[in-house]
């Protein structure tokens, strides 16, 4: 099993320093609760970098733009983004919908939360 992380946000430096400003101009109407769960405004927030270098799990990141280049620009209209998939044997199946992202407010309660599902598997 593979969790497959999709930011709402393209890859580059110049998207990142778009995205950056926009959390700091307007941080209500930022589109990606992924990015700000696991990001501040120009770095991983160290707690979910912990996280990310102790687990044993399998994890993979993408941008919008390089999730679409390796799966299928067909993902677009099947998922709502962020989102975090579980991927098995290629098929992507939701961990965690945009909306379950949406409501949890730090990278503490997202650890909590993949931690809680991934031992009831």
């Amino acid at each position: 099993m593979k969790l497959v992380f999709v930011y709402n946000a393209n890859s580059g430096k110049i998207n990142g320093y778009l995205d950056s400003l926009h959390k700091v101009i307007s941080p209500k109407t930022y589109p990606c609760s992924l990015c700000d769960i696991t990001y501040g405004v120009l770095k991983i927030k160290p707690e979910w970098q912990v996280f990310k270098d102790s687990t044993n799990l399998n994890l993979e990141f993408h941008h919008l733009d390089e999730f679409e280049n390796k799966f299928g620009s067909i993902t677009r209209a099947r998922y709502t983004y962020p989102i975090v998939l579980e991927e098995h044997n290629g098929a992507l199946e939701i961990f965690l919908s945009k909306e379950e992202l949406d409501g949890l407010k730090d990278e503490n309660e997202l650890i909590k939360c993949i931690e809680a599902r991934t031992t009831a598997l």
